[in-house]
Parts: C-alpha cells; sequence; structure tokens
C-alpha cells in the first residue's frame, strides 16, 4: 500500500500511542489521540520525553525497585515497613514518569490503589494470601481482564468485555494486585509477514529501555520492557515460539516458557493451542519462580493442564542457588552460517556464560540438535492453519463489540486509519485462506511430526551415552543478539531485522525454556544479550533451578539507561 505517514514522524520511537484512547473507550466514547490524529492529518505528533526519573530507579523509603526482590518486599510488608499501597504507588508514579517514552504499558488499572488497600487489610488481618501479596504485576494485553477490555493491541477489540481469565483470576485470589496491561506486538506477531516487533493499533511502539531507538524483540514486548524498566515487579506474557524469551533476553529479564499445560490458556487471545503458553517474565529469577508457582495449575477450561504431575507445582519456587554445580549441561553450538549472521560480541557473551556454567561446577558438553530444518518448515503451515480456527472460538467467546471473526477482523483493518499505516495483515490473510486442521488430514499430521520431532531433538540430546550418568541436565543455549533498530515496512521499506533465536525446539515441543541475564553486546556494549535453559517435558523447576544458579554465579544484569541512541 502506499506510505500513509509522513517522513517526519521517521525519528519517533514510538509512531502511535494508543493509551488515551483506551482510557476514553473505557468511559464509552473513543476519542482519537493526538498521535493517531496526526497519522489521519498528516500532521506531526511531539515525542514525550523520559526525564530524570527515567535514568535510574525510583525509591520507596530508600528502597531500590529495580534490585528488590519479592521475598525481600515481603520481608519488608510483613514487618511494617513498606505497605502495598506505597508499592503501587511508587509504581504508577514511575509509570507516569517513565513509560510515555517507552510504551510498555498500554492501559494503567484504575483501581489499582483500592486494590492495594485492600491488600494491606488482609494483610493486618490475617496474614499475606500468597507470595504474591500486594505486588504489582503488569498483564499482556492478550490476557482477559473484567475490569479493562483485552485488545491484542488491535483497535478492533476496544470494545471487548471479558471475564477474566483462569491466571487473572488465579493473581487476584493471591493478593496479587493488576497493575496494567502491557502492550504487545498485535495479535502476538500474527499479522504482516514484514512487521516490526512490539508495535500494536492501540499501544502504539515499545522500545527497549536500554536503548530507545532499539527493539525490544516481541510478542511479550511490553511485557518485558515493563519488568526491565521497574514499572511493575513482574509480568505475565505470552509464547508461541520466542515471545517470552526474545524479549525477556532483549531487555535484560529472566523470562520462563513453561512446559505446555503447566499454566492454563482459557481467556488468552491465542495464536494456536497446540504452542500457546503464558509464563513469568522478572528481573530476578525467584520472582520469576514464585509467579509461576501462583499462576500454574490443573483447570477444568483447559484439558492440557489435566497432565500436570500431582507433585510439581509445589516444587517451583524451591531454588538451588548451586544447581549447576556437578550437572552436565549441553551447549547448543552455532552453526557455520548462524556463527557469521551473530556479532562477534554476542558470541563473546556466550562464551563467556559457558566458561561461567564451568566455574560454576558444571561440565559443558558441545552439541547441536537435530531435526530443525524439518521442524522449521512445518511449523509455519501448522499455525497458519490452526490460527482461525483458535481464534475465531476465541472471538466467539469474549463478550463485548468486536469483530465476529477472521474475516470481521480483516475487514476492519481494511478500513481503519492506523492499522494499515506501518505494515500490513498479509498473515491474517493467508490464515483466512487456508483449510482449518479439523479439514486438512495432512495439517493434523504435520503437527503432529513436528512435535514429535521436536522432542526428538531435545529427548536425544539430554539422552548421552548408555547409562544415566552420561545424561544431560538441560540444553543451554543463546537465546538472542542485541536489539535491533526499530524500522518500519511503509516508512523504512523493512521491518524487523531479526538474526538468530533458539526457541523453536521447547515451544514446538511444548517443553519448558527459561532464559536468564548473560551479559551486553552490540554498540558499545549497551543491550542485554540473555541465555537460556530447555529442558524435557515438566523440567521446569529444573531449568529454573539452573537459570537461578546461572543468575547467581554470573550477576550480569545492570538497570536500562534508556540511551536515546548508539548508532545502527
Amino acid at each position: 500500500m502506499p506510505n500513509a505517514v509522513p517522513d517526519a514522524r521517521r525519528t519517533l520511537p514510538r509512531p502511535l500511542t494508543g493509551r488515551v484512547a483506551l482510557t476514553a473507550a473505557l468511559a464509552g466514547a473513543l476519542v482519537v489521540p493526538a498521535a493517531v490524529a496526526a497519522a489521519d492529518t498528516g500532521a506531526p505528533a511531539p515525542a514525550p520525553a523520559v526525564d530524570a526519573a527515567g535514568s535510574g530507579t525510583l525509591p520507596v523509603r530508600g528502597l531500590d525497585l529495580d534490585a528488590l526482590t519479592i521475598p525481600e518486599l515481603q520481608e519488608r510488608m510483613d514487618g511494617g515497613q513498606l505497605r502495598a499501597v506505597e508499592l503501587v504507588r511508587a509504581y504508577l508514579d514511575r509509570i507516569a514518569a517513565v513509560d510515555g517514552e517507552l510504551g510498555a504499558v498500554l492501559a494503567v488499572n484504575p483501581h489499582a490503589l483500592e486494590e492495594a488497600a485492600a491488600s494491606d487489610r488482609v494483610r493486618g488481618g490475617h496474614g499475606a494470601r500468597s507470595a504474591l501479596e500486594g505486588i504489582p504485576v503488569l498483564l499482556k494485553d492478550n490476557v482477559d481482564t473484567a475490569d479493562l477490555p483485552t485488545t491484542v493491541g488491535s483497535r478492533a477489540m476496544l470494545g471487548s468485555a471479558p471475564d477474566d481469565a483462569t491466571i487473572t483470576r488465579r493473581l487476584r485470589e493471591a493478593g496479587a494486585i493488576v497493575i496494567g496491561k502491557a502492550n504487545l506486538w498485535e495479535w502476538a506477531n500474527f499479522r504482516g509477514t514484514t512487521s516490526t516487533s512490539g508495535w500494536s493499533g492501540v499501544g502504539g511502539q515499545t522500545a527497549n529501555p536500554y536503548v530507545l531507538d532499539r527493539n525490544p524483540c516481541g510478542s511479550s514486548s511490553g511485557s518485558a520492557a515493563g519488568v526491565a524498566a521497574s514499572l511493575a515487579q513482574v509480568s505475565i506474557g505470552t509464547e508461541t515460539d520466542g515471545s517470552i524469551v526474545c524479549p525477556a533476553g532483549s531487555t535484560g529479564i529472566v523470562g520462563h516458557k513453561p512446559t505446555l499445560g503447566l499454566v492454563s490458556r482459557d481467556g488468552i487471545a491465542p495464536i494456536s493451542a497446540e504452542q500457546d503458553t503464558a509464563g513469568p517474565m522478572a528481573r530476578h529469577a525467584v520472582d520469576a519462580a514464585l509467579l509461576l508457582e501462583v499462576v500454574a495449575g490443573q483447570d477444568d477450561a483447559d484439558a492440557a493442564t489435566a497432565e500436570i504431575p500431582e507433585d510439581l507445582s509445589g516444587d517451583l519456587a524451591d531454588l538451588d542457588a548451586d544447581a549447576l554445580d556437578g550437572a552436565r549441561i549441553g551447549v547448543w553450538t552455532l552453526t557455520a552460517e548462524q556463527a557469521e549472521a551473530v556479532d562477534d560480541g554476542t558470541e563473546a557473551v556466550f562464551a563467556n556464560a559457558v566458561k561461567a556454567v564451568e566455574a560454576a561446577g558444571a561440565t559443558p558438553v558441545p552439541l547441536e540438535l537435530a531435526y530443525q530444518a524439518e521442524i522449521g518448515a512445518g511449523e509455519f503451515p501448522a499455525l497458519l492453519a490452526e490460527f482461525e480456527r483458535d481464534l475465531d472460538a476465541y472471538l466467539a467467546a469474549t463478550p463485548g463489540e468486536h469483530p465476529e471473526d477472521l474475516a470481521g477482523l480483516i475487514a476492519f483493518n481494511e478500513q481503519d486509519p492506523v492499522e494499515l499505516a506501518y505494515f500490513g495483515q498479509e498473515l491474517l490473510e493467508q490464515a483466512q485462506a487456508a483449510t482449518v486442521p479439523e479439514e486438512d488430514p495432512a495439517i493434523r499430521a504435520t503437527r503432529e511430526e513436528i512435535r514429535r520431532l521436536a522432542r526428538a531433538a531435545i529427548d536425544e540430546a539430554l539422552a548421552q551415552g548408555p547409562g544415566h550418568e552420561n545424561d544431560l541436565d538441560a540444553v543451554m543455549a543463546l537465546t538472542n543478539t542485541p536489539g535491533w533498530v526499530t524500522r518500519y515496512e511503509h516508512l523504512d521499506g523493512v521491518g524487523d531485522a531479526f538474526v538468530y533465536a533458539s526457541s523453536t525446539p521447547a515451544a514446538v515441543a511444548g517443553y519448558p525454556n527459561v532464559t536468564v541475564p548473560a551479559g551486553f553486546a552490540g554498540p558499545q556494549e549497551a543491550l542485554p544479550v540473555g541465555v537460556n535453559f530447555i529442558g524435557t517435558r515438566w523440567d521446569d523447576a529444573d531449568v529454573l533451578d539452573l537459570a537461578y544458579s546461572f543468575e547467581t554465579e554470573v550477576d550480569a544484569r545492570r538497570a536500562p539507561g534508556y540511551l536515546p541512541t548508539v548508532g545502527d
């Protein structure tokens, strides 16, 4: 389509801002915000600036939000040195001070302080309900909430009126405070073939808090950037393939893609039930584990959760800082082609991470995972066919004013002045043309085969030699390369400059994958790089242990610097 947005907008890290539109929609009237009006009329929109509060962390009674863990916060709240109301207010103040430039928070919960006050009363009268009592949590805006629309980033969904998702309800029952909804790559990166990570029609562009013109990766971009910038203590992201671990790695936080079925998908807008899962994102491994422990568990509304082992969820937050000592870790080495694409600084971070694993007492075993070409060739056709089936079911079950099905969504976008301004909707159109799996035995067979191969790739790698003593405890891989400069197809002629990922085997297999900060690379060594630990089915507690042990050994994370740019 022709360029719908003037060149003067090229310098804006967040081309369209949607929070004003969403707030107005909640009040019953859609008011077009200044940035959206600029896209319609051709006038440039003002770019907000990060003030001094954006250069560091916001203290609460002298406490550093960036460094504090949930157990440390609970100790202070139990001891009367801190109240949930103070903690939530501090995070809300930080959102107001910093998020204008980041674009991580799509909507703020207007009742957050009331809910925090209620949490303080519960703690004072009966004690904390869980380790998340009074803890502010961001939810990716494809997770249903009864008090806010679930837009999935799409202006077509501003009128949605869902009930709480199962995991939302569990968070509330545990005493957590849903502080707001996080921006995301619209429709979880299943809309355009040359789309831009972290952009949505409702929320605009999410920036990387380390370097503001760099991309945070997607689709859980707001969940990752929001936690990295201390706009919430923890967040919920979702992943079909890479959408938790890539943004977590790119923004220097911990992200855990659980075993498929460990966390209920009820009330979460889908790409495919064959791969989708929600999972925790946090600055600290212990916080990710505590969040996972609350949201994990069986749910009658999601049949996949019926297979959870009875003893699994209770072990998730009992972390072992010495888990690497004596472990055997398979190191997924880069192929020659990958090594050519990955920059030298990132390769050095990964090499140093392997040395750190060895220094912690582990034995690294180089390996490559088999069947990757076959898995990659089958994944996209399967997802394309499954998307329409699962999205149509979600839309049919979601109350409110919005398109009834995928065809209606495509038609809405064609008429909307914003949705197609930066890139197209080719994937929606291809999914509409695809045959759903129930009507195509070949697609069902493809799904079964790529799942079998993905599980075999991991399980065969872990089973080394004739005896159990030769087995590996996990596969370790490079999570990401440094965030790329954010660009748009209809402005710059290109979208994402994506280089490398290791997420596909665990994603297609439905196996756990957790990433943890490992160092910095890119220009001025300003951008985070992570490493991830992949296990077999239901190995979530074990890979969390390894991530925590690595975090303890390396301590690679540092607070973001909000640099405007470091160049190309």
